[in-house]
């Protein structure tokens, strides 16, 4: 090869080097072997290029330092050039120092935060960035902070999308117990209704429901909903409206904590999901599969102490319990009910019917003999005999709903002189979800740290508000389950066994096992060895004395 030839074929290498650079800036890829593919965009994010007319510009602002502490922040880098990558330069990427446009970043609203660190044995706090803002024409989405993967496919898409439509996601909440308040007892539920990007319209009991409101939410209220407010829900249920309601077939109180149980007087709200197809029992749900409560109580002698039992009650659904084929819970990490009832199904013409979840089959109900008291456990397996079996505790329908007040009067309200607008003509396709009680929404999750069910409860708004794509992307996101996933007693206690058996016996043996094979092994190489060795030797001292014979001749 000629020093010419070198030359060229070094400017070539380089040439193509560079190359190489620039078409790794347009396409991407990564090979993610989760089962959920949860490390890389599906294909609905990839798409979204279809509907982008104008660019979108995405700003990731991010502190240096935070990048040398942790790989997270490289991890989310990755899935926004990831998402930059596949728009075909509809989406536009860039990072930048927060210190650098503090004006900026302070107007956009992006939330610092203190994370320790430890520096020559010392451990101090130092304010950190890492945060997201979308950009669309004259539009602004903001993620104030970020620092994990998990949701953030979800965040990205379900803005980018609502901000190229034009369109903001709204909910309907309706509040049907007076003694709760939105703030107060939902906390936790509007807190996470605000982080997904979620605009909340509350709306008193018996006012106008929009007719666009994209969905509703309907939270207890079984002896307080007059036929007014019924009315008002029935008619947007049949201009296709998406509503979930959460209502218990009796009355416990939970609210003054007394857990006294009492059958409802006049539950219309029970008539009209009757109506609709998902009939709410007027039982309560127990299983052997149950949540811890600890309560204080006591002793004979005046002094107080806490106990912590075992409620069936308390039901704890576990992940095999959901329904893989529904997209609410294909991705179901389980749900924490708190005095829930059962369900049955009976779905008029045109009407279908899904299973959602159940409880474990060692469940049953209370039909007459209410026992609430947790320092009573065993009172309240009196009729389980009678109703032992699998229950249903959460279902949804879609299709032509049959309104609850066609061919009857319409409601009036005395001393108002507002009157109620007339049903359609004509039910449009709507689609519910119906739980059977409300407490699992309240910030009564602290009591067994519940986050699972502010997780489905955003699965279920999201199938009301939005698309089908929308829900499955959260699909996606790895979690971790249950560690009492096994609720079967006899399949638990086979697997304690066999991991003792495993761990305590079997695991040991084989080391000791692969310890006697390796010496074996060794110890027969060296015999080898030696055999060797002696043979040479053995052969060398033949030569030597032929040799020595043949120097004598």
């Amino acid at each position: 090869m000629t020093k010419k030839q070198a030359t060229i074929i070094t400017l070539l290498s380089v040439l193509a080097f560079i190359l190489a650079l620039v078409v790794t800036g347009r396409y991407w890829l990564r090979f993610d072997l989760t089962r959920t593919r949860a490390f890389s965009i599906s294909q609905v994010s990839r798409n979204l290029h279809r509907d982008i007319q104008d660019p979108v510009n995405i700003t990731y602002y991010l502190s240096p330092r935070l990048r040398t502490l942790s790989p997270e922040p490289g991890m989310i880098e990755d899935m926004l050039r990831e998402y930059a990558a596949h728009s075909r330069g509809r989406i536009r990427l860039a990072v930048r120092d927060p210190l650098r446009v503090m004006d900026t970043v302070e107007s956009f609203g992006l939330q610092p935060r203190q994370v320790p660190i430890v520096e020559q044995d010392q451990t101090s706090l130092i304010t950190v960035f890492s945060g997201i803002v979308i950009e669309y024409l004259d539009r602004v989405e903001v993620l104030p902070w970020v620092f994990s993967t998990d949701t953030l496919e979800y965040d990205l898409t379900s803005r980018i999308r609502s901000m190229i439509t034009d369109t903001e996601r709204w909910v309907g909440i309706i509040i049907g117990d007076s003694v709760r308040q939105w703030g107060d007892d939902f906390g936790h539920l509007a807190r996470t209704l605000f982080d997904a990007g979620y605009r909340v319209r509350l709306i008193s009991p018996g006012d106008e429901i929009p007719d666009d409101l994209p969905g509703l939410l309907v939270l207890g209220g079984v002896d307080e909903l007059d036929d007014w407010a019924l009315y008002r829900i029935d008619r947007y249920i049949q201009l296709g409206g998406r509503v979930l309601f959460a209502a218990r077939g009796v009355d416990v109180d939970t609210i003054f904590g007394s857990l006294e149980v009492n059958h409802f007087e006049n539950p219309i709200l029970l008539d009209m999901l009757a109506s609709y197809g998902v009939i709410v029992r007027p039982e309560l749900a127990l299983d052997r599969n149950a949540l811890t409560l600890q309560f204080q109580q006591q002793l004979p002698n005046g002094w107080m102490t806490v106990r912590r039992v075992q409620y069936p009650l308390w039901i704890a659904v576990h992940e095999n319990s959901g329904n893989p084929e529904h997209p609410v819970t294909a991705g179901f990490h389980g749900l924490d009910l708190y005095w829930t009832s059962p369900l049955s199904l009976n779905t008029p013409y045109g009407v279908e019917a899904t299973v959602m979840f159940t409880s474990s089959p060692n469940a049953w109900s209370m039909v007459n003999a209410f026992h609430t008291n947790p320092e009573h456990v065993h009172m309240m397996e009196f009729e389980a005999n009678l109703t032992w079996g699998q229950q249903i505790l959460g279902a949804s329908l879609r299709g032509t709903m049959p309104s609850f007040f066609r061919g009857a009067p319409t409601p009036q309200r005395e001393g108002f002189d507002e009157e109620l607008p007339d049903m359609p003509l004509y039910a449009s396709p709507a689609r519910i979800i119906v739980i059977g009680g409300a407490d699992f929404a309240t910030n009564m999750i602290e009591a067994t740290q519940a986050r699972q069910n502010l997780d489905f409860l955003l699965r279920a708004v999201d199938w009301l508000v939005t698309d089908d794509d929308i829900v499955n992307i959260r699909n996606r996101q790895p979690h971790i389950g249950r560690f009492d996933r096994i609720t079967d007693e006899q399949q638990r206690t086979a697997a304690m066994r066999f991991t003792q058996i495993l761990n305590v016996i079997i695991v040991p043996l084989l080391v000791i096992l692969a310890g006697f094979v390796r010496a074996f092994r060794r110890s027969r190489a060296m015999r080898l060895a030696l055999a060797d060795t002696s043979t040479q030797t053995q052969c060398c001292e033949g030569n030597d004395e032929t040799q020595i014979k043949e120097g004598e001749k």
